[in-house]
Order: structure tokens, then C-alpha cells, then sequence
């Protein structure tokens, strides 16, 4: 028997700005046809946002939040899909579990808006809490770990802090997945230090969820002789490097923007483990079968 694999949850940027595909799927219609393309290909959850959070960006007011994403998940829970919202605004997260989502997907875990672990506790929703210290414009400023002895002890002790102040305004520990947040207030190789390190995220007794997809830190990675990072569109092959490595360490899910490619490159994972007779790291199931539904 095949080892399972983690589940894929495909981006669905409602925006005109954000750093992947910003403006390709800005309006209901090409949104909704982009979630529907992602389901067909095997995404387990849909991830709908109408806020880019790369570096630098400036926030949308919450009206335009709203009406980017609120018709696109009634639409596409409407087909069935298990679709999750991405934001920090408790208004928004509101707005969309009333609309179908069931997972309130939060980068900022609460800290942008302590509202929204009330809208959270109150609805039942899942929630995903990611390691977060400052809103887009500002965040690489956010990058010193030595108080805490580096990245990997920082973001394990600001993450326990979030759990303590969420599980505490109601919402069920068997609801929580956690992120680390790559690229979120981590510079080049410290997202490489937090990747190897990724044990003490899990330890916190909590599934994990990862977005590598197409980050900079892998555009660094992958840079031409003159130190020029790799382009965005170009990333994709290391990235699914990656979340073989991913499968391998136990993570719950993995957000993406190539569901197809994922699914490929974790079918493939999933039938070498089976020969192997299911060895390697993989943890115990039962575990990471906490949570979202998908």
C-alpha cells in the first residue's frame, strides 16, 4: 500500500498584484474557471485570496477583499470543492465560511486581526495560523532570529505563542494546521535553515503546512552566474524537488501553484515508497489525519 501522500492545496490569487500570477485570474469569471481547472487536476483544497502578501505590496481596502473573493468561493463550494480563504481580515473570513469556505487559511496567525480567531471559534472552520511578524511592506525588515538563537528556535517559539492565544479564543485543537512561512520575514538561506529544521514546527503537535511554490528563495537558489535569481515561471523543477523532500519529512499539505505537476511528482514519490515498502521518514498518520477536511 502506497503511503499517503500530503495534500495539495491549489493557489487561487484573486489579484491584481500578486507575485505569480497577479492579474491572470483578477476577475470572478477567469478566478472560478482557474479553481475548477486546479480541482480537475487533483487539488485537494482551493486556496481563494484577494490579498497579495509579496514583499511590498500595499493591502486592498476590504470592500475590494470582499469582492474579489466572496462570489469566487460561493461559486466554486457550489461545485463541491473544499476551498479555504486566505486572509487576515476577520470580516472577510466572515463573509467567506457563510459563502462555503471551510478553512480559513490566516499568514498572519492572528496577529493582524484578533478578531478573526473569534469568527474562527465561532463558525467551526479549520484554520491555518503561519509564522508572521509584519504586514508585506515591511516585513524583510523582520528577519533577526538572534534572540532566539536563530530561525528555526524563533519561529517554533513565536508559533507555540499563536497556538497558546488560539486554542485559547476557542478554536478546536483539532482544527489547527500550522505554517512556517517561508519567504514571511525569512531572508535567502534562513528558509533552507527553517526547511531542515522543520521537526521542531511538527513537534508542536500540530499538522504542517508549507507554501514553497515558486518563492524567491528558490529564484536565489537557482541564479545565473551574474546573481540574477531564476524567474518566477522557471522555479517550478526545484520546487517539486522540494515537496518530494516535504513527502518524505511528514509534512500535512502543500500549497501550490502547479497542481498537476505536484500530483505527478507525489504519484511518482507515492509508488517508490510502496516498493520500498512504505520505509523513510513518514510519520504516523494519524497525526497529520487531523484537521482540514479534503
Amino acid at each position: 500500500m502506497a503511503p499517503t501522500p500530503p495534500r495539495v492545496m491549489g493557489i487561487v490569487n484573486v489579484t491584481p498584484d500578486s507575485f505569480s500570477d497577479g492579474g491572470r485570474f483578477a476577475d470572478t469569471e477567469r478566478a472560478v474557471e482557474h479553481g475548477r481547472r486546479l480541482l480537475a487536476q487533483g487539488a485537494d483544497i482551493l486556496d481563494i485570496g484577494g490579498e497579495s502578501t509579496r514583499p511590498g505590496a500595499t493591502r486592498p481596502l476590504l470592500a475590494e477583499e470582499l469582492d474579489r473573493v466572496v462570489p469566487v468561493i460561493a461559486a466554486l463550494a457550489a461545485d463541491g470543492a473544499t476551498v479555504s480563504v486566505d486572509t487576515m481580515r476577520a470580516e472577510v473570513a466572515a463573509e467567506a465560511v457563510r459563502a462555503g469556505a471551510r478553512v480559513v487559511n490566516d499568514v498572519s496567525g492572528g496577529l493582524a486581526d484578533p478578531e478573526i480567531l473569534s469568527v474562527v471559534a465561532a463558525t467551526g472552520a479549520d484554520y491555518v495560523a503561519m509564522h508572521w511578524r509584519a504586514h508585506s511592506e515591511r516585513m524583510q525588515t523582520f528577519t533577526d532570529y538572534d534572540q532566539h538563537g536563530g530561525v528555526v528556535a524563533g519561529v517554533r517559539a513565536e508559533l507555540a505563542d499563536r497556538v497558546e492565544a488560539i486554542l485559547a479564543a476557542g478554536v478546536a485543537p483539532d482544527r489547527l494546521v500550522l505554517d512556517p512561512g517561508l519567504g514571511f520575514s525569512k531572508a535567502g538561506e534562513q528558509n533552507w535553515e527553517l526547511l531542515a529544521g522543520l521537526d521542531a514546527v511538527g513537534d508542536l503537535g500540530f499538522p504542517v503546512l508549507v507554501g514553497a511554490s515558486r518563492k524567491s528563495f528558490l529564484g536565489l537558489l537557482l541564479a545565473d552566474e551574474d546573481g540574477t535569481p531564476r524567474g518566477v515561471d522557471e522555479r517550478e523543477a526545484a520546487h517539486l524537488a522540494l515537496v518530494t523532500m516535504l513527502a518524505d519529512a511528514g509534512v500535512w499539505g502543500v500549497r501550490v501553484h502547479d497542481v498537476r505537476a505536484t500530483k505527478d511528482a507525489l504519484t511518482a514519490w507515492s509508488h517508490w515508497r510502496a516498493w520500498q515498502g512504505g520505509g523513510g521518514s513518514v510519520p504516523d498518520r494519524d497525526a497529520t489525519e487531523r484537521g482540514v477536511e479534503g
